[in-house]
C-alpha cells in the first residue's frame, strides 16, 4: 500500500534527481523509495555508513525493481472519495 509524504528538498537536487530517475526509467518517488528502503534495511549507525555507490550502481544496473499493480476504477474513486473526505 503506497502512502503519500510531502518532502521538502533543494530545487537543484530536485531537478538532477528527476532527471537521473528519468535516465533510469524510473518515477523520482520510486527511485525515493528504493533509496529508503535499502537504507532502512541495512542497519547501518549513521548515514555515513551507507554505501551509496553500491545503490547507485544497483539502480543502474537494473537490480532495482518496484512492481505495482495498475488501481482499479474502485480503488481509484475510493482515494479520490478520501482525499476529498480529509480537506472538508
Amino acid at each position: 500500500m503506497d502512502a503519500k509524504v510531502t518532502l521538502s528538498f533543494n530545487a537543484q537536487i530536485i531537478n538532477r534527481a528527476k532527471q537521473y530517475a528519468e535516465s533510469q526509467g524510473i518515477s523520482l518517488s520510486r527511485l525515493t523509495e528504493i533509496l529508503l528502503r535499502k537504507l532502512t534495511s541495512g542497519g547501518y549507525k549513521s548515514i555515513e555508513d551507507f554505501p551509496v555507490e553500491d545503490w547507485v550502481n544497483m539502480v543502474s544496473e537494473g537490480e532495482a525493481a518496484y512492481i505495482t499493480r495498475a488501481k482499479t476504477s474502485k480503488q481509484l474513486k475510493n482515494e479520490f472519495n478520501n482525499s476529498r473526505r480529509k480537506k472538508s
